[in-house]
Parts: structure tokens; C-alpha cells; sequence
């Protein structure tokens, strides 16, 4: 068992709270079957002319970071590598500040456990050298919009998968930045935390207004030849629907399912969907 990034100094007043869906991300990319899948795909090849880029592994929607600072401790495990370079995007400031501290903090205490058990830069296996993972930003944006077409490797999205009557609106700057600071009053800030929180679960039609627009933009953001996402849905958002939408994209696009939480009622109550090009 990797050990979970610690999120102790995360408010969960207007960030999500790690759960359930959120572990269920981390025991997929680290599974014995998804971690070979992903090693062969982007695994460190010590030779300078077959040697593949460095990674960069976003998470749309981070929250309070802890999937994301659990990749960036872990990529040695994860990929094969330790080179891997995160960015995180949120429309929540507060849930970008929280990431950017998770993460950083993940990969500092890795550092520490590699030094404590002797592993030094000089190791001859690359991989008992220390983690080299940077955390390049924390965004506040909606969904991949500020994200250059064919730049992510590995895109990973646990989206507001709830179906609502009403899909939340996006938050302007001003509720961002007072949401940062006190309140006036006691009712401004509840109302302030309620709204901020229907962000990370309100979903709209079927669950599946925001991760619609995810989807759409999966073809634009991924890199051509190597590019994965991982999108989490819930029974409620007909997964199988989901897949079989993606199987029609064009240029020979496949989905299927990398982990799922377990059956109930015969469902799965929770599965993360793998989707690349074949």
C-alpha cells in the first residue's frame, strides 16, 4: 500500500473532502494491472535516443489535491519514472491553493522515506533515485480551457457526477477571492461554503453536464501518440453509454474500465473509465 498525501492542512468548508471516489483513484493508477499498462506506455528508457519526454500529468478539478499529490509521489511506481511534471485546474482558488501545498508536501515526504531507507542519486537503478517531480501550477479555470492543444499525457477527472435539477454556474472572480477571506457574516459565509461545495458534486442531467464538456475536449488536449484519461463515473451516468459514444469518435478511439469500487444491485457503483487511441 502507497501511502495517501496528507490533506490535514486542508479547509474542507468549501473543498471537497476526500472519499470514497477519490481512493477509489488512487488504488486504480496503482494497481498492479493499471501500473504495467502505464509503465509500458511511459516508462523511462535510460538510452539517450529512445529516451520519451517527460509526462505531464494534469488533473482537472483537483480539489483538495490529494490524487494528484499522490501521483507525483509515486510516479516511480506508477509510470517507471520519477520525471513526471503535474499541473493541477480548479474554478475554486481555494481548492488550487490546497494542491499546490498537497502536492508539494507529497513529494517532499517521499524525498524523506527514499532518504530515510538509503536511497541516494547515485543509485545505479533509476529508480531508487529521488523523486523529480515538479509542480508546475495550480490553475483557476474552467475544465482544460487553459491548456494547449496536444500537451497532456495523462489527463485524470473525477468530475460532479451527481444528477441535479440545476447544474451550478461557474464562480466569478470576486466569490473566489472573498471566499478566501473572512466573511462579513455568518450567513455570507455559509451560503458562500454551500455554493463553492455544490461545485464538487452537482452534475446536472444524469450527472453528466460537466464531464460532457470534459469529454469533448479529451481529442483536442491529449497528445496524439501517447495521451490517457481517466474519468470517473457513477451507475447513474451509463458508463457503458459513455464508452460506446467514445468507440465513435473518430480516429480510432477506445474506452474501457481500469477500476470500479464493486457491484451493487448488480451495478457498478463507482468505475474509472481508461480512454486513448488504439
Amino acid at each position: 500500500m502507497l501511502p495517501t498525501p496528507d490533506t490535514s492542512h486542508v479547509s474542507f468548508d468549501t473543498i471537497y473532502e476526500p472519499s470514497e471516489d477519490s481512493y477509489l483513484f488512487l488504488d486504480t493508477l496503482s494497481s498492479a494491472s493499471e501500473s504495467k499498462w502505464l509503465h509500458e506506455r511511459f516508462q523511462h528508457d535510460p538510452s539517450p535516443v529512445t529516451t520519451k519526454p517527460t509526462p505531464l500529468v494534469v488533473e482537472v478539478g483537483t480539489g483538495s489535491g490529494v490524487v494528484l499529490g499522490f501521483v507525483a509521489a509515486h510516479a516511480h511506481e506508477i509510470f517507471g519514472r520519477r520525471d513526471v511534471l503535474t499541473l493541477g485546474t480548479d474554478v475554486n482558488r481555494n481548492a488550487c491553493l490546497a494542491t499546490r501545498e498537497t502536492v508539494v508536501t507529497a513529494v517532499q515526504e517521499a524525498q524523506r522515506q527514499q532518504s530515510s531507507t538509503g536511497q541516494s542519486e547515485s543509485d545505479s537503478d533509476s529508480g531508487a533515485s529521488k523523486s523529480r517531480t515538479p509542480h508546475i501550477s495550480s490553475l483557476t479555470a474552467d475544465l482544460c480551457s487553459p491548456l494547449r492543444p496536444g500537451c497532456v499525457d495523462v489527463l485524470l477527472f473525477n468530475p460532479p457526477y451527481v444528477p441535479t435539477d440545476d447544474l451550478p454556474r461557474l464562480p466569478s472572480a470576486e466569490e473566489n477571492q472573498s471566499a478566501a477571506t473572512e466573511s462579513t457574516s455568518r450567513s455570507a459565509k455559509f451560503e458562500s461554503d454551500s455554493f463553492f461545495l455544490s461545485l464538487t458534486y452537482a452534475g446536472g442531467v444524469d450527472g453528466m453536464e460537466t464531464t460532457n464538456r470534459l469529454l469533448d475536449a479529451i481529442p483536442e488536449v491529449l497528445e496524439p501518440s501517447r495521451g490517457v484519461a481517466y474519468v470517473l463515473l457513477c451507475k447513474q451516468n451509463r458508463p457503458e453509454e459513455v464508452m460506446d459514444r467514445i468507440h465513435g469518435w473518430r480516429g480510432g478511439w477506445r474506452a474501457e474500465i481500469a477500476g470500479s469500487s464493486g457491484m451493487q444491485a448488480g451495478w457498478e457503483k463507482l468505475v474509472i473509465v481508461r480512454i486513448w487511441r488504439g
